[in-house]
């Protein structure tokens, strides 16, 4: 199948098949632009790619699932690809007849949202500002292990969709990094984590899925999901950079064996996610050799026959109307795809194939065998399909109520204090016992209410909104953890102002009580959700009047931020501001992750997987808004910038800015010397060799072939973890439009004082090669690579120059 996603196959056997297949002509095209490999036919929508490749991996579970699917009925079958209003906000029935007690889907990628006595992580974002692969597998297989308490079956978690075009996007709070390889390797990670607990991992949302402004159609007032005013946004994005950006952290997720993609609710290069051929079935399953099953996003289903010959495996939530909550009517999958069978417009072999890819990671992860039945108490939680909505039976058994967060509140105290970004420091940290502590800000104590899912104005921030963030059950607050360290340390007074107008427009001599504080600790937050982009990059409720106030009066002003991301912090090279703190979203245990790291129990050790820059203007790539919006086709995102987001368009365009990605300070300091680059085989060739294509795609891609190390030393006077940060830059033959360097290697060491280890960073052929549009296949240049070694992407203090391929 390689060559038919050549450009010249790809032309010459889609316009063959649109002339054989009349059904398939809205997948159709009929030229290429040379200089513009973003492939869009004549009515607008992405090439073809058919049939949806069939799965055949995974050692003998495919065996159990193919004789699991010879005993169902046509019936059967159709409720296995569909789903059912129930008790999870996924639901597959059960068929009591073969013993299958059907599978449960919940969110989300922080925590097991529809439910009680479980545990809320840090996000995403936190997560690769660790850099930490270790805890980002500890934190994925914590997690998995209350999904699977909880008897859910999938956790819809991780995230490399958004990967982090705009700067503004809503969901990116919820992956990881505004780069394809760090975001790749924590999806490897926390996938590999989920599934190490015995719970499927879902990667989503698969793919160009970077702005929540008009991610779904706008539907007629009387019509349901099949009728629609103006379709979605089309994230129209060319060949080499779908490759190399949006792709890449993918094929991660496939080569670690997730279970299921979730494909996305926007179109791609016309065609809808969970329609479009060219990603699913090109791109995923032949490709990357993906051997699990596709599921819709919720309500992301505009089709039937047509989704399912595109790559569609299973219909979620099922029913009809926006988000697929009209249950009991007539389903796009449901009762069509028995009828589709039986007339013969579907064929069967199609439909056992969906199911084959369902089962085979249920019983690879032994689901069948002893799993925990869903919590009695989940339908009352579950606004999403209350059991007024439900149409199936289903009879929930067990322990109600079960708390299933076991040590999980120390994990995620670390977890906390490691994703946190130390970002300035003029020796106000740590904290030495101060006398008088004051407290500014509205987000340093408790929410009003318990839950956690919509903006507040009076409380701390420690998740996002929307469906990617949980219940929250036990809440550490900053200033509850300040007061209870403060006391341990002989301070004599921590006092507190909460509200944010009254600090900013205050006269603060007529606020505090005594004397001018030794520290003032500016808690701020920003909200971020699904459903909408943000409106700037400010922090929230005038947080920046706050700061400036507070600083024009008190001199040791140590500002923290709990953020879905990038913040300009205009006030940052202020005097009086010591210490900045860009905690993000730390999880329940926030409070006690910032005293950690206030107090110097923990060494700062996160990094920021973004950009910060001057002003919220310099960013390229905000969300697309349509001029006119009257017509079906007008909301067209062109990803014009291609491989230029994040620090790749600064560098590039040489743009000063901020903090730069991969910026974090310590309570130490760090020296790399010692530099060596080694190839780990001979004569290697600028193509890979052709084998046969396995979970990720050419297993020639995935090894190692050159080994750089490096001397790494603890050179301050307190114990800390480093992280050494590899970025690669490509030699002057690799086409136009290559960044000038790209990340492609990065570890977390933890050294005493004084103490120095030998790191290693493999490279792999694929982290040497571009995707060349020409022969479809990646390719390392010919010339001389530069190697930049350092501690983020403009703090480079070793470089090394290789030839990997010569002329």
């Amino acid at each position: 199948m390689a060559a038919l996603l050549s450009a010249l196959a790809v032309l010459t056997a889609v316009n063959a098949q649109a002339y054989d297949s009349g059904s398939r002509s809205e997948d159709a095209f009929s030229y290429v632009q040379p200089l513009n490999t973003t492939i869009l036919g004549d009515r607008g929508h992405s090439p073809a790619v058919y049939p949806s490749h069939a799965t055949g991996g995974w050692e003998d579970a495919v065996s159990k699932a193919r004789a699991f699917v010879d005993q169902l009925t046509i019936e059967e079958k159709a409720d296995m690809v569909t789903g059912q209003a129930g008790p999870c906000v996924g639901n597959i029935v059960a068929i009591p007849r073969l013993g299958f007690q059907g599978l449960c889907l919940q969110d989300g990628p922080l925590a097991i949202r529809v439910a009680d006595y479980a545990s809320v992580f840090s996000a995403g974002v936190s997560a690769a500002a660790s850099w930490d692969r270790t805890l980002m597998h500890e934190r994925g297989y914590a997690m998995g292990q209350e999904f699977k308490a909880k008897g859910a079956h999938v956790a819809l978690s991780p995230v490399a969709g958004p990967l982090g075009r705009s700067a503004y996007a809503g969901r990116n709070w919820e992956g990881f990094a505004a780069d394809p390889y760090l975001t790749g390797i924590a999806m490897e990670e926390t996938i590999t984590g989920h599934q190490d607990a015995g719970v499927q991992a879902t990667a989503k949302h698969f793919i160009g899925n970077e702005q929540e402004t008009a991610r779904n159609p706008v539907y007629t007032k009387n019509g349901t999901a099949t009728d629609t005013d103006v379709a979605a946004l089309s994230s129209n994005i060319d060949d080499r950079t779908m490759h190399e950006l949006y792709l890449w952290p993918f094929a991660n997720a496939v080569k670690a064996k997730a279970a299921s993609f979730m494909c996305s609710y926007q179109r791609i290069n016309g065609s809808y996610g969970c329609q479009n051929s060219a990603t699913q079935n090109g791109l995923l399953k032949t490709e990357l050799g993906f051997q699990g099953y596709v599921m819709s996003d919720w309500g992301a289903v505009h089709s039937g026959v047509a989704s399912i010959e595109a790559g569609l495996d299973m219909n979620m939530p099922g029913g009809l109307d926006a988000y697929g909550q009209a249950f009991g009517v007539p389903s796009f999958f449901g009762g069509n795809v028995t009828l589709a069978v039986n007339n013969g417009t579907l064929d069967v072999t199609r439909v056992d194939d969906m199911i084959v890819r369902i089962m085979t990671p249920y019983y690879w992860l032994g689901q069948d065998k002893d799993f925990p039945t869903v919590d009695p108490s989940t339908p009352a939680l579950n606004t999403f399909s209350p059991v007024n909505t439900w149409t199936r039976e289903f009879n929930l058994t067990g322990e109600s109520s079960r708390d299933v967060r076991g040590d999980h509140g120390a994990l995620i105290r670390k977890h906390g204090a490691a994703g946190s970004v130390l970002l300035k420091n003029k020796g106000a940290l740590p904290l030495n016992s101060p006398r008088n502590i004051a407290v500014f800000g509205n987000d340093a104590a408790e929410p009003h209410k318990q839950l956690n899912q919509k903006i507040y104005e009076y409380g701390t921030l420690v998740a996002g909104g929307g469906s990617g963030t949980g219940q929250v059950s036990s809440l550490v607050t900053p200033l509850r953890a300040i007061q209870e360290r403060a006391a341990e340390n002989g301070t004599k007074i921590v006092q507190y102002f909460l509200n944010n107008t009254e600090v900013a427009n205050s006269d603060l001599d007529d606020l505090w009580i005594g004397e001018l504080p030794n520290v003032c600790i500016v808690m701020l937050k920003t909200w971020a959700e699904e459903a909408a982009d943000r409106e700037h990059l400010s922090v929230d409720w005038d947080g920046n009047a706050v700061v400036e106030n507070v600083a024009s009066k008190c001199n040791n002003t140590v500002v923290v931020t709990h953020s879905s991301g990038i913040n300009t912090l205009p006030w940052a090279d202020h005097e009086n501001v010591t210490a900045i703190l860009a905690a993000h979203y730390p999880g329940e245990q926030s409070g006690y992750s910032l005293t950690d790291i206030l107090y110097g129990d923990v060494n700062p050790s996160g990094h920021l997987p973004y950009t910060i820059a001057i002003n919220g203007s310099d960013y390229n790539a905000p969300p697309t808004t349509a001029i006119n919006t009257t017509g079906y086709f007008d909301w067209q995102s062109w990803f014009d910038e291609k491989l230029e987001i994040d620090y790749r368009y600064f560098d590039a365009h040489n743009i000063s800015v901020r903090y730069e990605f991969g910026f974090g300070l310590s309570y130490t300091t760090f020296n790399i010397s010692d530099v060596t680059a080694t190839p780990l085989e001979n004569n290697i060739t600028a193509h890979p060799e052709e084998r046969k294509i396995m979970p990720g795609g050419n297993p020639a891609l995935w090894e190692s072939i050159y080994n750089v190390t490096i001397s790494l030393t603890n050179s301050g006077a307190v114990a800390g973890a480093g992280v050494p940060q590899l970025y690669v830059g490509f030699p002057e033959s690799t086409p136009a439009g290559t960044p000038p360097k790209q990340l492609r290697g990065f570890e977390k060491v933890y050294l005493e004082a004084g103490e120095s280890q030998t790191v290693g960073f493999e490279l792999m052929r694929r982290d040497l090669s571009y995707w060349d549009i020409i022969s479809q296949q990646w390719v390392i240049p010919e010339g001389e690579f530069s190697l930049y070694l350092g501690f983020s992407s403009r703090d480079i203090v070793e470089t090394e120059k290789i030839t990997v391929v010569s002329a």
